[in-house]
């Protein structure tokens, strides 16, 4: 079979290697990082086509709905645009002058100690948000305790968009509360202040949002139902999507 004109360039090393199947729990995040990679890396440059939904799709191991919204959600954020027509399809469009992700204030920081940044924020809560969950299943909670996961998961999920970020955290702060370590609550503060400085650098992604809600009614159910490892896991699949994400806009 010949190539699609456009085709993507370097897809026999590169493409194949960033075009592969992505986990299936965080389906979207992933694929949103796999494309952005792409685009970041050169393998597919500006004015070129993606391959085709179905060759895309299949390479990935996502389902059709969820490379479209990934797509979409790209577009949106200016990365790529869609052509109808028998010479159709996705195509990379310039990176818009903003994109680069997270910037000082002076705007001058090297590259490297942005990359620095995001990893070790990253790190950090990846250590400090699993071991809260855990920790805070592993306790017997009061009634008002469990009153108060279940009145900031409700209001996390009913929350607008303008004000998901400050309800986010909110909930995430009150599994720290819970685990009964103040040291605790004080260091996930901290990391949530630096992770709300990245994730203000990209795009608010409704299908994450949504993917979001659901594993943090995962997480809160393991933590009132007193499974440790079930909040454990939960937590790590929750926190592994926000990585991805983070790093694909901004690595």
């Amino acid at each position: 079979m010949s190539a699609p004109r456009n085709a993507p360039r370097n897809t026999a090393n590169a493409g194949e290697a960033l075009f592969r199947a992505v986990r299936a729990g965080n389906a979207f995040e992933e694929t949103v990082e796999r494309l952005l990679q792409a685009i970041k890396l050169g393998v597919v440059v500006p004015g070129e086509r993606l391959p085709a939904e179905r060759e895309l799709a299949a390479r990935l191991n996502v389902s059709r709905v969820t490379l479209r919204e990934a797509i979409r959600a790209l577009a949106d954020a200016g990365y790529v645009e869609s052509r109808r027509g028998r010479y159709g399809g996705t195509f990379v469009t310039k990176p818009p002058a903003s994109d680069g992700g997270h910037k000082p204030a002076d705007g001058n920081e090297p590259a490297e100690t942005v990359a620095g940044e995001l990893e070790d924020t990253l790190t950090l809560r990846q250590v400090l948000e699993v071991g809260a969950a855990e920790a805070a299943a592993a306790r017997t909670l009061t009634p008002a305790e469990r009153r108060h996961l279940r009145a900031r998961l409700a209001e996390t999920t009913d929350a607008s968009m303008a004000d998901y970020r400050r309800k986010d955290s909110r909930l995430h702060l009150a599994i720290a509360e819970v685990s009964a370590s103040a040291s605790l609550t004080t260091a996930m503060a901290d990391v949530r202040m630096r992770l709300n400085t990245l994730l203000d650098a990209i795009p608010h992604l409704e299908v994450n949002i949504e993917h979001s809600n659901r594993q943090h009614e995962a997480v809160i159910t393991s933590i009132l139902s007193g499974d440790p490892q079930g909040a454990r896991q939960a937590m790590a699949e929750h926190v592994d999507a926000t990585a991805a994400l983070l790093r694909g806009f901004l690595g």
